[in-house]
């Protein structure tokens, strides 16, 4: 028998039927098993994903799992008493680090003679994500009289990475081992292909009273005996372990407690906004606490993920994004997002990974097989936005900073991001992509599905692409960049950014217009043509100015139309253009961030009641989603009366840009644009909407000074009052 040795000088034996086994899961994002919503809580790197029931079924085919580093430490997570499933009462997630199961048992027979009435029994299950995570398993008995029961637990690894759980196919996998039980700890393992020996080790409380192997891993059993309206408390700790195991002291309680603590001290440093609509007021808490948990250390600095389950991983675009959204409530995350990334800013040019100098990264993972080399992401640069928005998130950081430590720390990162637009992305005047890396992606913005750029014949777009909104981040980065090197002192810098800018916003409106349509294309493909499918990506331009004044009210005016607004929001794609489709990723499906990004810009444009419009319909779908999240994105159909949004079924959920959505909303709503190197804070056109009247908004930040304020709707007119200010800073009503 195959003998293999942890680095912790461990024997394991080799499970060889298990490594010929094929993983369940299929092709990324097709829709296979999900029939109801999931429970997810994550901390830090480590996530659960678990069925509603909080089990995570042997031939699960959605997804399901304990990760930790874009690696699935359990592919099986099953509870039975008696040999039976428990009935779920009910369960959530509510706080995004804890989940709390409520079950009871069905009829407990020995023959024909029932032991245990259905009913009588209360099964709950606590767990909270820490290091690991925590389960408290708690039995109490309502029967007058005692019962003995067996509660069975069956666990398995897989230890996929993340890659093959979203349907990656490899020739070869690594060594999956037997598992192992010692006293009271259970032990899986297994040596990948690229010499790292994973662990997932499970400690419990007390001795099981049986430990049996299976084809999916090991199922340990344990006999117990309660006494009438007594109760007994089982309790075991995952730890996941990549090379050797860490210690982990802290228990149950303690990590509640932590946790607890750390949430309430990230709200202390919060901005706090308080309505007169309730639910309003827990949107909004639900977009922080969501923001918190998503915030991840990294060992190049913390960064907000992408989201739950598929994106739990770095990522340019969307943590800049929704660090940019966030600043209203509080500028931290932007802060280690921008250090983060420019400390993974690209060197050199490497075609496999799709990197340049200059280029701000993509995507990053940490499996096995990023450290096998299969896939590009270690880091991956194929994204054509991520550079211009990391300049256009630090620009935003400093008006509401006026952070000039961190303006000079990355100065050069500044520079060598705009020297990668110029050098490398700029092609006949716009900023342009097309991969070069045998694993990249088709499409790198943020509609990076392979069918995303799709001419009005059905036709995919050829490359190299630019895409209008793109454009509009290019001449919004380098205007405000001319800003920052006005701050840095250097002044003919600054004027040729204006200069280059006001090129680039000339030449858009020219090449990117249709007249006919009233409203930009999409794109322009590699010769040069416009796609001239009706998208939702023009919207995005309106909130960086780079569209001319005489042409904004006919794009918001063509964005509310019915082909594009469903009532819940803007589609991504038309419904009268040939690929639309509301049930796709990115041809006819509605994105919260799209939206908020949407509605900033048509604000800004001067048009504060149709921003409310979309602004509206958004809370609204907020409030029919499970916690009053918004979910990274929800299908497109057109809103008929009282009926509920449908849901996109592997949507991620809490997903980053989606938390951040609703603060940048508010804010536009508000009207608020700081500048805090003037010490100044704007307040332009404040229209709150007919289910707002009034808003406190306390402790906000701007440079060093605190503001309290409070806004009022009478008669329709939205006015503002000055609570409290401290520190140097004046307030200036913008018409």
């Amino acid at each position: 028998m195959q003998k293999i040795t942890s680095p912790e000088g461990e024997e394991f034996e080799v499970e060889v039927d298990a490594n010929t086994r094929i993983l369940n899961e299929g092709l990324p994002f097709i829709i296979v098993d999900i029939k109801e919503r999931r429970l997810s809580v994550k901390e830090g790197p480590h996530f659960l994903f678990t069925a509603i029931d909080g089990n995570i079924p042997a031939e699960n085919t959605g997804g399901l799992g304990f990760f930790d580093r874009d690696t699935r430490f359990l592919s099986l997570f099953e509870m039975r008493l008696n040999g039976r499933d428990p009935v779920l009462l009910t369960s959530t997630a509510e706080r995004d680090y804890m989940s709390h199961i409520e079950l009871t048992n069905a009829d407990i027979h020995e023959g024909s003679r029932i032991l245990v009435p259905q009913e009588t029994l209360n099964i709950r299950r606590l767990r909270v994500v820490k290091d690991g995570f925590f389960e408290r398993l708690r039995v109490k008995n309502y029967n007058p009289f005692p019962v003995t029961v067996s509660i069975e637990l069956s666990f398995g690894a897989d230890f996929a990475d993340m890659f093959e759980v979203r349907g990656m196919r490899r020739q070869a996998r690594g060594t999956l081992l037997k598992p192992k039980l010692s006293d009271r700890t259970l032990v899986l393992a297994y040596h990948g292909q690229d010499d790292v020996f994973r662990q997932t080790k499970v400690e419990f409380s007390q001795v099981p009273n049986e430990f049996a192997t299976t084809m999916h891993g090991a199922t340990v059993r344990f006999d117990i005996e309660i006494q009438s309206h007594g109760r007994h408390l089982l309790q075991f700790f995952v730890q996941p372990v990549v090379g050797t195991a860490d210690d982990v002291s802290v228990n149950f309680n303690s990590a509640v407690s932590e946790l607890r603590q750390e949430y309430e001290v990230w709200e202390k440093k919060c901005t706090k906004f308080v309505t007169d609509n309730r639910l309003f007021d827990t949107v909004l808490e639900r977009g922080k606490s969501d923001l918190r948990a998503l915030l991840t250390k990294t060992e190049h600095g913390s960064i907000i993920d992408g989201g739950i389950p598929w994106y739990v991983a770095p990522f340019g675009r969307d943590g800049l994004i929704s660090a940019f959204q966030a600043l209203p409530l509080t500028t931290y995350p932007a802060a280690e997002t921008l250090r983060t990334l420019a400390r993974l800013q690209g060197t050199e040019e490497d075609q496999w990974r799709d990197e340049e100098p200059g280029k701000i990264l993509h995507e990053i993972r940490r499996g096995e097989l990023a450290n096998l080399r299969e896939i590009p992401h270690t880091p991956y640069y194929g994204s054509v936005d991520s550079t211009p928005l990391f300049i256009i998130a630090l620009s935003e950081y400093i008006k509401w900073t006026n952070d000039t430590v961190m303006l000079h720390e990355l100065e050069s990162n500044l520079a060598a991001a705009l020297d990668w637009i110029d050098k490398y992305g700029m092609y006949e005047g716009f900023l342009q992509y097309e991969k070069k890396s045998k694993r990249g992606l088709i499409n790198q913005g943020w509609k990076d599905s392979f069918n995303a750029v799709m001419h009005t014949n059905g036709k995919l777009a050829e490359p190299p692409i630019a895409l209008a909104e793109v454009q509009g981040y290019v001449y919004y980065a380098k205007r405000r960049s001319a800003d920052l090197y006005e701050m840095l002192g250097d002044h003919k810098r600054a004027a040729n950014l204006r200069l280059q800018a006001a090129v680039l916003k000339e030449r858009f409106n020219e090449k990117f217009w249709m007249e006919d349509e009233g409203f930009f294309c999409m794109a322009l493909d590699g010769e040069g043509n416009q796609v001239r499918t009706i998208t939702s990506n023009p919207g995005q331009c309106l909130f960086t100015g780079v569209v001319d004044d005489n042409k904004a009210p006919r794009v918001v005016a063509r964005l509310l139309q019915p082909d594009m607004f469903s009532g819940r929001g803007i589609r991504t794609m038309s419904k009268s253009a040939k690929g639309y489709n509301p049930m796709s990723y990115h041809n006819g499906s509605v994105w919260p961030h799209d939206n908020s990004l949407i509605v900033r810009g048509i604000k800004r444009y001067g048009f504060p009641e149709q921003a409310n419009v979309v602004a509206g319909a958004l809370f609204d779908t907020a409030t029919h989603h499970a916690y009053a999240r918004l979910p990274e994105l929800f299908c497109g159909f057109t809103r008929r009366g009282a009926n509920w949004p449908v849901s996109y079924p592997v949507a991620c959920s809490p997903q980053a840009w989606a938390a951040g959505t609703m603060f940048m909303i508010f804010q536009t709503m508000l009207g608020l644009s700081p500048d805090a190197p003037n010490s100044t804070l704007y307040i332009n056109q404040p229209t709150l909407p007919p289910w707002l009247n009034s808003v406190s908004v306390k402790n906000l930040p701007i440079g060093p000074a605190r503001l309290d304020i409070s806004f009022n709707r009478e008669h329709g007119v939205t006015s503002f009052t000055v609570m409290r200010k401290e520190g140097n800073l004046k307030i200036i009503m913008e018409e």
